[in-house]
């Protein structure tokens, strides 16, 4: 059996790899986040431009486990920085409906407390790189630009690591009001 599993990864390693390649082409991290301005399931109007002086940390899913997976790191990570000078923003970037957004919200092991925006027009999905390589999680410092990106869960985007990356930036703010989104 271990054999097998072993010539199974084997096979699947080039794959693995040629996809992480591919998917280096949309990770933006030193560049200014894409911008966008969206409605929340509960219906608040958010934008990135709205949260320009925090550090985001940003979160795009479609309606699966690991997004499920990512999305309950995202509350742990949310509930870690209340009080601190972070936004948690959530977004179903495939352009699912309210109604089975709110279903799937509903099925998470945590009740979702940041805001979970609605893209019916997928725009962020084109904006950060496309639904290939979902999650994806991104953290944004305070002048607006990528500090941090990774795709997918677990040890590459626990809620450890985001809380350190953001942690980072928050140490190293420079005097309020310095740099715009």
């Amino acid at each position: 059996m271990k054999r097998i599993l072993l010539a199974g990864a084997i096979v699947l390693a080039p794959l693995w790899a040629t996809q992480l390649i591919w998917a280096a082409g949309f990770f933006k991290v030193g560049e200014k986040a894409p911008t966008f301005a969206l409605t929340s399931v509960t219906g608040d109007a958010v934008s990135l431009e709205n949260l320009k002086g925090k550090v985001v940390v940003l979160g795009l899913f479609h309606i699966c486990d690991p997004c499920m997976m990512q999305g309950t790191n995202l509350q742990k990570v949310h509930e870690a920085l209340v009080g601190k000078n972070v936004a948690v923003v959530g977004i179903n970037s495939s352009g699912n409906s309210k109604r089975d957004v709110g279903e799937f919200l509903s099925a998470f092991p945590v009740k979702v407390t940041y805001p979970y925006l609605l893209d019916p027009n997928k725009a962020t999905d084109k904006l950060y790189g496309g639904g290939k390589f979902i999650p994806n999680v991104y953290v944004i410092d305070q002048q607006g630009v990528i500090r941090w990106q990774r795709v997918g869960n677990m040890e590459l985007a626990g809620a450890e690591v985001i809380i350190q990356e953001v942690e980072k930036l928050l140490a190293s703010v420079p005097a309020a009001g310095a740099g715009a989104m």
